[in-house]
């Protein structure tokens, strides 16, 4: 299906009611410091690593490795390759997200079933040994993520699947002139459908939501630079919810967007309040500190967390105050 053959989310849409309320997109990533992704042609179910041309025992399997660590598994095709076709070989990708241990390292296997020779535990921890015997390949460019899994939400479907197909368009000489593997891909369930097209660049592990191709490209571009795109940035998936509102709000304070120049030292949830709110302490790299307050707030208006969910009033965040401390 041509791009401008994709269909168009209806008005009640997740995604559509989300923009109409003007819902922040700021401190609303997932949490994970490690990244596992494994290609996967075909279609994909609503949970991918079980619901899919992959093994559902494996996928079963490997979803249970993540379980009490922070690694989080995704499945990948080249856009728009649905074919039931079970490739030669398939490329994996692993990212850790530390600040002090930020690397992508990617590689191909015959066997789906070789993953399961990564060790999670010190995937978790930033070790580059938990690929080591997957003979791996680490890369000194990022790689893009664009959620398209239609059976977990659909505007992932209807506005993923445009955005990565353009994406890939847009990306191709830049893509080319840096060498590798492909650097778009389709990736399954990133969290935040209301946020579609959403997407996640590797190895910092900064989600990006309502995107559009443009930005999309963007935010690849800035990453092989070492930076930040502030645009829609949904913060960085190493740090929780607010540790991701406070680091964006340093950034902006500073316009520093050079990726390892700002971290996350410390959070601290703020007692007595009667919404929850927390104090968090950003650093930059160059030893000045910053106190942040981010408050908390169920949003008045009740809208679906995803397509065909109930209503809920989501916990917004919002940054007050920046206080330098050092």
């Amino acid at each position: 299906m041509r791009d401008d053959q994709l269909p168009t989310p209806q008005p009640h849409a997740c995604s559509s009611l989300s923009r109409e309320l003007g819902e922040p997109v700021t401190g609303t990533a997932a949490t994970h410091s490690a990244w596992l992704l494994l290609e996967q042609p075909g279609p994909w179910g609503r949970v991918a690593a079980r619901e899919s041309r992959l093994d559902p025992q494996l996928g079963a399997e490997l979803d249970g490795r993540t379980a009490g660590t922070g690694v989080r598994l995704c499945l990948i095709r080249r856009p728009d390759d649905r074919r039931d076709h079970e490739p030669p070989r398939r490329r994996w990708f692993a990212a850790s997200t530390h600040p002090e241990r930020t690397w992508l390292a990617t590689g191909e296997i015959a066997y789906p079933t070789d993953l399961l020779k990564v060790d999670f535990p010190a995937l978790d921890a930033g070790d580059r040994g938990a690929v080591a015997a997957l003979d791996p390949t680490f890369l000194d460019t990022p790689i893009l993520g664009i959620c398209s899994n239609g059976k977990r939400d659909a505007c992932c479907a209807t506005l993923g699947r445009r955005v990565v197909i353009s994406a890939e368009a847009l990306d191709a000489a830049a893509c080319a002139a840096a060498g590798g593997p492909p650097a778009v891909w389709e990736i399954t369930h990133l969290g935040g459908h209301k946020f579609a097209p959403t997407g996640v660049v590797l190895p910092s592990g900064y989600l990006y939501g309502r995107l559009d191709a443009a930005l999309a490209t963007r935010a690849l571009a800035e990453a092989r630079r070492g930076r930040v795109l502030p645009e829609r940035n949904r913060g960085r998936s190493t740090w929780g919810r607010p540790g991701q509102a406070a680091e964006l709000a340093v950034r902006a304070e500073l316009d520093e967007w050079a990726t390892p120049a700002v971290r996350v030292r410390a959070v601290e949830k703020t007692a007595g309040e009667p919404e929850p709110a927390w104090t968090v302490v950003v650093e930059h790299e160059d030893g000045r500190a910053y106190e942040v307050f981010v408050q908390g707030a169920h949003a008045p208006v009740g809208r679906p967390e995803s397509c065909g969910k109930t209503e809920a009033n989501p916990l917004e965040l919002r940054v007050e105050t920046v206080e330098k401390i050092g």
